[in-house]
């Protein structure tokens, strides 16, 4: 059990949490949430003893090995397989005290480590480590890669992965859904399900949150409440206590408005009914929905673009790809004014290749564009924060855009993200992911675009903003395309879903939940078609690794017989060689006469027991090689 009684705790002088008292039951699944900044990657640093609480008591079980998600990994030339297995530190120690055993023969040692490694699951841990980089959307052929030829988002994925597989009593998760696809999500999300570990999870996912915690622990104004059920559950709980202090539900109505009106118009139109009744089950939650985000920093709405021309962009029998290779073949899309769409497929289907295509930023492979003279093009991917300027201040990057509007006016508009007062004014270097993302859609939308295209706009956004974009969308008259692994947004913006898969473009006629049932029916089919190559090879490895265990533990029986039968072969040497050398002297007649009575008494004692310990080594002897005999012969 954890619990914390009347803790508080700070940062940089900072208070965080005030006389806080939870406890947490071992095998919880328990989603963190909380606004930037109030402390919840602190509590993470609280558990795992990196910051200590001003005062107050932490307790949790001295035997838990705790694992968490290093934010930063070093361009190592380990191996992605070895890398994921170093988080395992008893593995690993095992592993050496095992190696240094068998160098020097001590086949006590050896037995004993073995037992224990095989306690550990150790001969299956490389195939545990592989299913979990699997799940991840890693390849076998990566597995050989050194860390240091993975991007940073892969290199996430490798923190991920090597803290799912170290076997750990507590697990804290921060934002492990960013940098993954859908597929990957859902995984994710079936695995942390099924763990026997105590988990404690910051997501700014609420399908996440819904699907994987049975409690929300929240931080809030300096406090700690703890909420039975997920974060649908905290939020209708929330949304109670706000709504006696709400006079209107403004952004509610805006979102309850586009959902009927979406509904209307497709929920008689059999390819659009499945995403109707989505949007009907959507809207059934909105009130409660909105409520809870009455109080969000985050206000703003998307500029009316100088124009709407339709058809917005054309793309007619186009091909997508990198060099001689190709990704894409025969897309056909026609974006208008109003819609909205987003994007699914596998990771590597092509998803990201198809947003840089409309975005011009890969050269289009044969077929036609056409685009309309007032297309502007409003283009967010990760790779927009790279481009902001770290010297300069959110109003600086602003000023430069719009040079002669009043600085008022542009600190109106900033503030909308939350960049308010001093914050406006300092220079973004320091700023966390999330607020790095806000500064560049804030820039992006002050374009007026009439096309967005997003490639997962929410990666580091937390909950609220995230509800701040959405409602934002809603309003939006241009047109949207759209890539994210945040359901929540694909429920509520797309209008339309496309399926990236097998080199196609497709429509698909169907919502998520049907989406989630195509992957299963991906992966088994990939099952299916190569029916037992992973069985085979995890058979394979777990039988030679049984072979060695057994090839071990037979060398660990036989070293200490032979080493008896080495230690009484010394022994009889020395024996007969003293025995034998009193028979000669007895066989000698001048022994009787220059040797006194007792001394003859003496050696002829000395030889008899020679005698006797000669006879009971020879017999032992015997019976070592015997059972040495008895032992399977070792290749």
């Amino acid at each position: 059990m954890i619990a914390l009684r009347q803790v508080t705790f700070a940062r940089a002088g900072r208070p965080l949490v005030v006389d806080a008292s939870v406890q947490l039951h071992t095998g919880w699944k328990v989603g963190v949430v909380g606004a930037n900044g109030c402390g919840k990657s602190s509590l993470f640093a609280l558990l795992a003893n990196e910051l200590h609480a001003e005062s107050g008591d932490v307790e949790l079980p001295a035997s838990w090995h705790i694992a968490r998600v290093t934010q930063e990994t070093p361009a190592l030339p380990d191996a992605a397989l070895d890398f994921v297995l170093d988080g395992d530190l008893e593995l690993r120690r095992v592993e050496r005290e095992l190696a240094a055993a068998e160098e020097r023969g001590d086949g006590v040692a050896i037995g004993l480590l073995h037992a224990r490694y095989g306690e550990i699951d150790g001969y299956s841990a490389k195939a545990r480590a592989a299913e979990v980089l699997h799940g991840l959307g890693f390849k076998d052929a990566d597995f050989t890669r050194p860390v240091a030829e993975f991007s940073g988002g892969w290199r996430v994925r490798l923190n991920l992965a090597r803290a799912l597989s170290c076997r750990a009593d507590l697990l804290l998760l921060d934002e492990p859904t960013n940098h993954l696809d859908l597929d990957a999500v859902f995984w994710l999300e079936s695995w942390l399900k099924s763990t026997p570990a105590t988990l404690l999870l910051i997501s700014h996912d609420r399908d996440f949150l819904d699907a994987v915690v049975g409690q929300i622990l929240s931080i809030d104004l300096q406090r700690i409440s703890l909420t039975t059920g997920g974060y649908s559950d905290y939020e209708r709980a929330r949304a109670a206590r706000l709504a006696v202090q709400q006079s209107a539900f403004e952004a509610q109505q805006r979102q309850i408005a586009h959902l009927s009106t979406y509904i209307a118009r497709f929920r008689a139109k059999a390819t659009k009914a499945r995403q109707a009744q989505s949007r009907i089950k959507t809207l059934e939650r909105m009130e409660m929905v909105a409520a809870a985000h009455v109080d969000s920093p985050f206000h703003f709405s998307f500029r009316e673009p100088s124009a709407l021309p339709d058809p917005l962009l054309t793309i007619d029998r186009a091909a997508a790809g990198y060099g001689e290779r190709r990704i894409l073949e025969n897309i056909n899309l026609t974006l208008r004014p109003g819609c909205r769409i987003g994007l699914l497929g596998r990771n590597g289907a092509g998803k990201s290749t198809l947003v840089k295509l409309l975005a011009g930023s890969i050269q289009q492979q044969g077929g036609e564009r056409k685009e309309a003279k007032a297309l502007n093009i409003g283009y967010f991917a990760q790779h927009q924060l790279e481009q902001l300027r770290p010297d300069e201040s959110p109003l600086q990057h602003l000023a430069r855009l719009e040079p002669t509007v009043p600085e008022q006016e542009l600190r109106d508009y900033i503030g909308g993200f939350d960049f308010r007062g001093d914050m406006a004014m300092r220079a973004i270097e320091p700023f966390s992911g999330g607020e790095k993302s806000r500064l560049a859609l804030a820039l992006l939308i002050r374009t007026k675009p009439n096309l967005l295209l997003l490639d997962e706009p929410t990666n580091h956004l937390d909950l609220e903003m995230r509800e701040a974009l959405t409602f934002a969308l809603q309003d939006y008259e241009g047109g949207v395309v759209f890539v994210s692994h945040d359901r929540h947004l694909l429920r509520t913006c797309a209008d339309e879903l496309l399926l990236v898969a097998d080199g196609k473009v497709t429509e698909f006629e169907g919502d998520l939940d049907d989406y989630a049932s195509w992957l299963a029916a991906q992966r088994n089919a990939e099952k299916a078609a190569e029916p037992d190559v992973a069985a085979e090879k995890n058979e394979r490895l777990q039988v030679r690794a049984d072979a060695k265990a057994n090839r071990q533990a037979i060398l660990a029986q036989r070293r200490p017989l032979l080493k008896e039968i080495e230690q009484l072969e010394r022994k009889l040497g020395k024996w007969n060689e003293e025995k034998a050398a009193l028979e000669v002297s007895f066989a000698d007649p001048e022994f009787y006469t220059t040797v006194d009575r007792a001394k003859s008494e003496e050696m002829h004692k000395q030889a008899a027991l020679l005698g006797e310990q000669i006879d009971e080594a020879e017999m032992r002897w015997l019976e070592v090689h015997e059972a040495l005999e008895a032992l399977p012969a070792v290749d």
